[in-house]
């Protein structure tokens, strides 16, 4: 990576990123890294069976790659916040949020003190397993480290304002599926509800300066997201590129099935 994600959605620049999560295996991220023309992936704990171990190697897997690797997560507890970052991991992405209250508390477990009350351990990437100076430590975590938000409720959508405007707060995301089936209208990302959801997101985001991203569902969905002002799609996953494949071999080979 030439600049860091971060600092890309800084700057008003795009970002292209994909999920990893049930097949998730270095040999995956290193093709990604060969062929795929993206700046990073995010492997998904949300709602994959992926541990602190594998999480380890898949980060080293994105170094190796040229890729810039974040984790989603559950808001759950302290250790499913910070650990990821102890692997190796740029950042995280955080889901089913549903109010400011739970994005101060995910800050506060994300950031070393004084902004918020991680706990120090340097025997590990992020900490140049010991070899960083400890101030130089605390303040380039707190400084580079990526928080996004997941904006997937309909009580997020209510108080994007407030949770975009929380410091330490880098970026919301739209998960659209579960925004969709929230709104009761599953599968129609495009709807008029869904579509007034992403409005208040941009706006929210423009209003705190923040970025924003999203899982389009669609070209259509995305040019829409790009026309408010998104800068991060992620594009697909493992399992979506193999389906992907999969059909295009059938139907490359049609009159042998």
């Amino acid at each position: 990576m030439s600049k860091p994600i971060k600092q890309m959605l800084r700057d008003g620049e795009e970002v292209r990123v994909m999920m990893v999560g049930p097949i998730a295996h270095p040999k995956v991220i290193e093709i990604v890294g060969i062929m795929g023309g993206l700046h990073g992936l995010w492997i998904d704990q949300e709602h994959s069976a992926v541990t602190q171990r594998e999480i380890e190697v898949l980060m080293l897997a994105c170094r190796s790659a040229g890729l810039e690797g974040f984790v989603r997560v559950p808001p759950l507890d302290y250790t499913t916040i910070m650990r990821p970052m102890e692997a190796g991991a740029f950042g995280i992405m955080t889901a089913q949020i549903r109010n400011v209250e739970e994005v101060r508390r995910i800050v506060d477990w994300a950031k070393y003190p004084p902004v918020g009350s991680r706990g120090m351990f340097r025997g590990n990437y992020e900490a140049a397993y010991c070899a960083s100076d400890l101030a130089e430590h605390v303040e380039r975590c707190n400084r580079d480290r990526w928080l996004a938000i997941q904006i997937e409720t309909t009580e997020a959508v209510d108080c994007a304002d407030e949770i975009a405007a929380v410091d330490g707060v880098d970026s919301l995301f739209v998960g659209p599926g579960d925004l969709a089936a929230a709104f009761g209208v599953p599968g129609e990302s495009m709807h008029p509800r869904c579509v007034t959801a992403l409005e208040k997101v941009s706006a929210a985001a423009k209003k705190a300066g923040k970025s924003w991203g999203v899982l389009p569902t669609s070209i259509e969905h995305a040019r829409k997201c790009r026309e408010l002002g998104c800068q991060m799609f992620s594009l697909t996953s493992e399992i979506e590129m193999l389906r992907a494949g999969m059909t295009a071999m059938r139907q490359t080979y049609d009159e042998l099935f």
